[in-house]
């Protein structure tokens, strides 16, 4: 019996139609997408070291600077030496909806070749990364200047673990409150809120610094807190821009960066103008600082003149925070860590992402008062969360070592103490 060559021709491409459309499923690899996110990773990597660095250690007194770079370098080291081992995989695998599974442990399975959406998945585990370094390194300038080494360590690897990888897989690994519609473009639950509650809970466990009230506290070099403020917000359009795509997303959360940014500015430095009688440099990088966390949840989901707004609140609500609600909390947070951390900005971004007010728009059927709720709840999870979670970590390593240095060796400096090690040797 004859069989045609077309009908070969047929079942060939019959049997081919599965493989074909699973092709046609998976996105191509994006070269220009891959550079863009690796450029943008290495500008996270560099808000953290040297950027936060600088900054919280220019904020303290000379006599502890060293113990603050020290605490952000082997932190930042410590988080992206866990990260390959289990927390990528535990933030991003499948899981239930507030974990991931360890289907990745060590990352595997993630061939060279293996890739997230455009990109290759080795560069979003690296983007990812510098995520969570920031996010830790962001805690320890609010426990400054009393607490020991060892314990920062202990504090970390819990912390990290039980609060930081389930909000990121909560977030943006699928989760409870990604399913919930919660929008948080670059982390302002995830990063900004969880290291702001984990600071403050740090703050009070911890207690406040000996002469704390009783003798001037000023930070010892403006200079550096300078250059600490502008590192990350060179820094911080890797983190926004870099939460999309080299597309127009990433060029609109971009352009929100730099105006949400210069409207915070303005905000405190004419706020602390009005009260103060003067305009100062550390209040100008205050407001800085206070506009790129207002606008981190909304840069790529509000339009220009909603981050401007976002920006304005944002700044006057920081300076609000470090001069009013730090005094009613009667805590001693050094470097003001949750004083100028993101409530604001994830609750507007739930009114400014409308596209009536230029945004992007909603989610289809999803109001303006039920994105405005969801936010708000998300941000009521992610300090419940994050509170419950740094207690424990706190005690855990309290009862392992202490948590607090002796009065006199704090009196002396943790440089010397901790560390064997003083930043000007004369």
């Amino acid at each position: 019996m004859k069989i045609r060559v077309s009908s070969l021709l047929g079942l060939a491409a019959a049997a081919l139609l599965p493989s074909l459309a699973m092709a046609a499923d998976t996105p191509a690899i994006d070269k220009a997408d891959n550079a863009f996110m690796m450029i943008c990773t290495a500008l996270v990597l560099f808000m953290t070291l040297p950027g936060i660095a600088l900054f919280y250690g220019g904020l303290i007194r000379s006599k502890n600077v060293l113990s603050m770079l020290t605490q952000v370098t082997v932190t930042f080291a410590m988080v992206c030496v866990l990260w390959v081992i289990y927390d990528y995989s535990m933030a991003f695998a499948t899981g239930n909806a507030f974990f991931g599974g360890l289907d990745m442990f060590m990352l595997k399975g993630i061939e060279l070749t293996s890739q997230s959406g455009t990109i290759y998945q080795l560069i979003h585990v690296a983007f990812r990364a510098s995520f969570a370094c920031i996010t830790v390194a962001l805690v320890v300038g609010a426990i400054a200047e009393r607490i020991r080494f060892s314990a920062v360590l202990i504090f970390v690897a819990i912390w990290l673990t039980f609060s930081y990888l389930p909000l990121t897989h909560m977030v943006w690994g699928s989760g409870f409150l990604a399913a919930d519609g919660a929008l948080d473009f670059s982390g302002g639950t995830v990063v900004h809120i969880n290291a702001a509650v984990a600071g403050l809970t740090g703050a009070y466990l911890l207690g406040k610094r000996a002469g704390f009230g009783k003798e001037a506290f000023k930070p010892y070099n403006l200079p550096m807190v300078f250059t600490g403020t502008a590192i990350p917000y060179i820094g911080w359009f890797g983190f926004n821009a870099g939460s999309a795509a080299a597309n127009e997303i990433a060029g609109l959360a971009f352009l929100n960066t730099v105006v949400a940014t210069a409207g915070a500015i303005l905000a405190w430095v004419i706020g602390e103008w009005m009260a103060r009688g003067k305009p100062s440099l550390l209040g100008a990088c205050s407001g800085c600082i206070a506009g790129l966390v207002a606008i981190t949840p909304a840069a790529g989901t509000v339009g220009v003149g909603g981050a401007l707004i976002i920006g304005l609140v944002g700044g006057f609500a920081g300076l609000w925070g470090v001069t009013v609600l730090k005094r009613w909390l009667r805590v001693d947070d050094p470097c003001a860590v949750f004083g100028v951390r993101g409530i604001v900005g994830c609750i507007l971004t739930g009114v400014f992402t409308s596209a009536s007010l230029g945004g992007t728009g909603y989610a289809e059927g999803v109001t303006m008062a039920h994105q405005v709720w969801v936010q708000l709840f998300s941000v009521i999870i992610a300090f419940i969360w994050s509170g419950v979670a740094a207690f424990i970590a706190f005690k855990v390593a309290d009862l392992a070592v202490g948590l607090r240095m002796l009065e006199e060796q704090e009196r002396e400096g943790l440089d010397v103490n901790s560390h064997g090690e003083n930043a000007y040797n004369q």
